[in-house]
């Protein structure tokens, strides 16, 4: 087992092929780690991120060593447009080589790297079963190093397909609600005449979803790191399914965003769904998920599962989420440690 004073803890540089899929092979061991079921993303997805990162953050990734082995990894995403006190940091260590004080070391790094870098919000967040959720390993992991608890957000799962029955029915429960709006798919692709406005629905969704202990400041989405983002994940072999609702004065006025995988995956992931504060009101939540997951289990007709998680207290999304037929499988455990 390695011992914390003879580890050595270097930036990952995401050109070096070898040392990227060595760092993704300890993430991967150590995410699924008694959780082996549940979907994780593919070496081509996570390459692409970090060859392509959001411009709107500073992404760091950090691995630790010991006698010339990758024994560990870290993550540090610290944002550089908008809520400059904040940022979200991980580490993981290989399963064969846990409880050594690996993962110690690897915090206590990236925590000054993080500190050094003027950030006073360090926010983290860990998959646990339900039921260990007041005592789990990671749990204790975190209190320990001085976290706190924040918040949970519920993972649910969706199997696929979807009766069509069903999507009819809400789509037309729906459409009685929004006269007036029109609802309309894009696919890897958004007109330019609607980004102005997506962008600014995608920046207020930090402000008006539940976020635990941690307050968030309006996130700034221009159109050109909107399209960055998506070049980026389309780059990855992803398809990005983002279904709007327009008002009458052709702003979006809602919006939904799901990620096919690239081949060899059946996991869809449902992202962020999120209804403007002046159009709430009239089912457009659940107008654009029904009209978006039509969209994708139709041309993807080998999906098997959609995969999403909201806070627990949200339950305007959680009710939309359990009549679509959302079933919740885990809890994702924020944290939060004030400097």
């Amino acid at each position: 087992m390695p011992h914390p004073a003879d580890l050595r803890i270097t930036r990952v540089d995401p050109t070096d092929d070898l040392a990227l899929r060595d760092w993704y092979d300890v993430e991967r061991g150590a995410m699924l780690l008694g959780r082996e079921q549940m979907p994780h993303w593919s070496y081509e997805e996570m390459s692409t991120a970090w060859r392509r990162p959001d411009p709107g953050e500073d992404a760091r990734g950090y691995a630790a060593y010991a006698d010339g082995r990758m024994v560990g990894g870290a993550v540090l995403y610290m944002p550089v447009l908008d809520n400059l006190d904040k940022c979200w940091l991980g580490v993981c260590v290989r399963p064969d080589d846990q409880h050594a004080g690996v993962g110690r070391a690897l915090l206590s790094h990236v925590e000054a790297e993080a500190v050094a870098a003027g950030r006073t919000e360090l926010l983290a967040e860990s998959k646990i079963p339900f039921a260990e959720t007041t005592f789990h390993r990671h749990r204790r992991f975190a209190e320990q190093a001085g976290y706190g608890f924040s918040n949970i957000e519920v993972v649910r799962h969706l199997g696929l397909p979807v009766d069509e029955a069903e999507l009819a029915g809400w789509t037309s429960g729906a459409a009685a609600k929004h006269e007036g709006y029109r609802i309309e798919t894009h696919v890897n692709a958004m007109p330019e005449h609607l980004l102005a406005s997506l962008c600014v629905l995608h920046g207020q969704l930090g402000v008006d979803a539940p976020t635990g202990e941690a307050e968030w400041e309006e996130e700034q989405i221009t159109p050109e790191r909107y399209l960055a983002n998506l070049d980026s994940l389309v780059a990855a072999g992803r398809t990005i399914y983002e279904t709007v609702a327009i008002a009458p004065d052709g702003t979006v006025a809602a919006q939904t965003t799901m990620s096919v995988p690239p081949p060899g995956r059946t996991d869809v992931s449902q992202w962020g769904t999120f209804v403007h504060r002046e159009h709430r009101g009239h089912r457009l939540g659940l107008a654009v998920k029904a009209a978006n997951l039509r969209a994708v289990q139709d041309a993807h007709p080998q999906m098997r599962r959609v995969v999403t998680q909201n806070a627990e207290t949200n339950q305007w999304m959680i009710a939309i989420n359990e009549q679509i037929g959302f079933a919740p499988v885990e809890a994702s455990m924020e944290f939060i440690k004030r400097i």
